[in-house]
């Protein structure tokens, strides 16, 4: 049952969605050893995370920096290595074509692996019809799905309801890393397109990226512990 709990330890992503490092500092001691993987976005990020990033590293933490890089192919692939210098684990780049080659070039030689994002999962057909999308959803995850596998990065970051399809879309090759997860009776927030954590996992998800239910549960260490827990039982 230990190595099971390690694995779905390690198969758990907090977010660390907060406005300064000393809040994040004072969460990742609440969370200790119960956690081993944190997410820094961009708030964190230009708020000094940069640092905080390379002391998790150096603590054997790892570390996936949700940046979601989209620029022209120079600067990413520029960026890319930067990121790789940290010892960075994950990193997310716009699912586009130049974009996600650039960031593959980026990372040679180094272990960072790339996600590509397909569509933010604070999106439904709605919000991409707005935005001028010809394709829903489903067919835009599936396009750019097989666009990130041609490009030769490692994965991609989606809602676990579209993780069975791009399975058969795609094989096992690509990490599909999860984000929008909800414990059953928890707060949904901003998100549409959410999945419970065993839900997520039975789908064939690889990684789940959980934020609010754990960072700002009462007792964060045992919201993350719980599913955790989860997990390993969906994985068993």
């Amino acid at each position: 049952m230990s190595d099971r709990i390690d694995t779905a330890r390690d198969k758990l992503i907090v977010a660390l969605d907060v406005s300064s490092v000393a809040q994040a500092e004072a969460l990742i001691a609440r969370l200790g050893d119960t956690v081993s993987f944190y997410k820094l976005g961009m708030e964190i990020i230009y708020g000094g995370g940069l640092e905080l990033a390379r002391r998790l590293v150096s603590s054997g933490k790892k570390v996936f920096l949700d940046l979601k890089l989209h620029d022209i192919p120079t600067t990413v692939e520029r960026a890319t290595a930067q990121v790789a210098s940290i010892g960075a684990t994950f990193l997310t780049v716009h699912a586009y074509p130049q974009t996600m080659a650039a960031a593959a070039a980026g990372r040679a030689g180094s272990s960072l692996k790339i996600l590509g994002v397909t569509v933010m999962t604070s999106y439904d057909n709605a919000d991409l019809a707005a935005a001028g999308y010809i394709s829903g959803v489903k067919e835009m995850v599936e396009r750019r799905a097989l666009q990130a596998r041609d490009a030769g990065i490692d994965g991609l970051i989606l809602s676990a309801a579209e993780v069975a399809s791009l399975r058969k879309l795609v094989g096992s090759d690509l990490l599909l890393v999860t984000p929008g997860i909800r414990p059953a009776g928890s707060n949904a927030d901003d998100q549409k397109r959410i999945v419970t954590p065993g839900d997520a996992i039975r789908a064939g998800a690889d990684h789940l990226v959980v934020g609010r239910p754990v960072t700002a549960a009462a007792d964060p260490r045992a919201a993350a512990a719980a599913i955790i827990d989860e997990i390993a039982q969906a994985s068993a």
